[in-house]
């Protein structure tokens, strides 16, 4: 990722910040790690470093000593510090005439994803007279955006992953077909296979869950702890991946089947409900962009709740509405979250998030899954969208 510094300066000014200080200690803080250049590369840096990027003026550096080549590919003057002491005095150096930075910093850790420096770190500056603000505006527009490349990325990883869902359900359902059985991890370990198969990677196997394995919506199958998929029962899917290329952000889909020809009304009714709450906000991302209305994270969440507890489920939501995307399944942009978090960042061109409302019964749980992109001008899905459970027996 390529530091637009004169864009983050006027963002800056804008936001009446002296300057964005970002600071990592051995990979403790990701966002300042991409946002220099540095994830992914075999570099050592096991020692703190600290980059400034003031409002007006070079942006300038401090590392350590015996890594003193950690910012090199960043722009303007770096100092170097070795004991402790010396760190605190470059520090005063570093920071010159700022006063009000922001860092990922997140009051009270409302927004986790942003709270990444330590609570001493914060101390230390706040000593040395310090106004410190949370960067989560900055990120959204800096880190967590995609360009054209990571668009084109996204949906060739969505459509393999529709290809893979496609290929899982036919397998279960000549199965069932067959008179076999599968469990749910024979099935995900099949997955699997086809996620290389197609060129994918991701930080977990999918999620095959049957029945009331359905109602915990992180259940992960094992090889000592599966049951078998059988007729008359729920299957769900959830399954993220992304092309194993660098800077590749990743796609995320969920999908529900029902192992006979018609599912029961109530798994019916509980799919249409979360449907209708997953259009709506749909509906509502896609009219604000197109109106250039601002909307926040937290909005989207209200919407969907509020859908869902009018069709008389709201006592079955467990989760938020909606993640970030990025290079991580789980992005650093805003969420889709009044529940868990109130994400009061905006929704702003360029950012990728999933949609994916679900409701939870003790013997049972449905999801539906579908990712979005928003330009500069409109917001569009990036897959198909699921309408009625698929059948997946005659």
């Amino acid at each position: 990722m390529q530091l637009d510094i004169q864009a983050i300066q006027a963002a800056l000014r804008a936001d009446r910040l002296d300057g964005w200080l970002l600071y990592d200690f051995n990979g403790s803080n990701p966002i300042a790690k991409r946002l220099a250049g540095l994830s992914g590369k075999k570099i050592l840096a096991s020692r703190r470093w600290y980059y400034l990027i003031p409002a007006t003026g070079q942006p300038r550096g401090l590392v350590h000593a015996i890594e003193r080549h950690t910012l090199d590919e960043l722009p303007g003057e770096k100092f170097i510090y070795l004991e402790r002491e010396t760190l605190e005095k470059q520090l005063k150096i570093l920071l010159g005439s700022c006063r009000h930075v922001a860092m990922e910093y997140s009051p009270e850790c409302a927004i986790p994803y942003i709270s990444r420096v330590d609570a001493g770190t914060i101390e230390l500056l706040r000593r040395l007279g310090i106004n410190i603000s949370s960067s989560g505006d900055l990120v959204q527009r800096f880190e967590a955006s995609w360009d054209a490349k990571m668009l084109t990325q996204h949906q060739a990883a969505s459509e393999r992953l529709y290809r893979i869902k496609d290929r899982t359900f036919e397998t279960i359902r000549n199965a069932i077909r067959d008179g076999h059985e599968p469990t749910e991890y024979e099935i995900q370990q099949q997955m699997v296979s086809w996620f290389k198969e197609e060129g994918l990677i991701s930080d977990s196997a999918p999620v095959v869950a049957t029945q009331e394995h359905s109602a915990s919506p992180h259940y992960m199958p094992s090889a000592t702890s599966s049951r078998a998929i059988c007729r008359d029962q729920v299957v769900l899917l959830d399954l993220w991946g992304k092309l194993d290329e660098p800077g590749a952000v990743f796609a995320d889909i969920t999908w529900v089947g029902y192992v006979g020809a018609q599912p029961p009304s109530e798994v019916c009714q509980a799919f249409e409900a979360i449907r209708l709450a997953r259009d709506e906000a749909v509906s509502t991302v896609q009219s604000a962009v197109r109106k250039g209305r601002d909307l926040r994270g937290w909005e989207i969440d209200q919407i969907t709740s509020r859908a869902i507890d009018r069709a008389g489920y709201g006592n079955r939501i467990l989760h938020r509405t909606g993640h970030s995307l990025g290079e991580e399944v789980h992005g650093n942009g805003a969420h889709l979250d009044n529940y868990e978090t109130r994400d009061e960042r905006r929704i702003l061109p360029g950012t990728g998030f999933t949609i994916e409302p679900g409701i939870y019964f003790e013997s049972f749980g449905v999801r539906t899954e579908i990712n979005m992109y928003v330009s500069e001008n409109d917001a569009t899905v990036t897959g198909p969208l699921q309408t009625t459970v698929t059948a997946l027996a005659e």
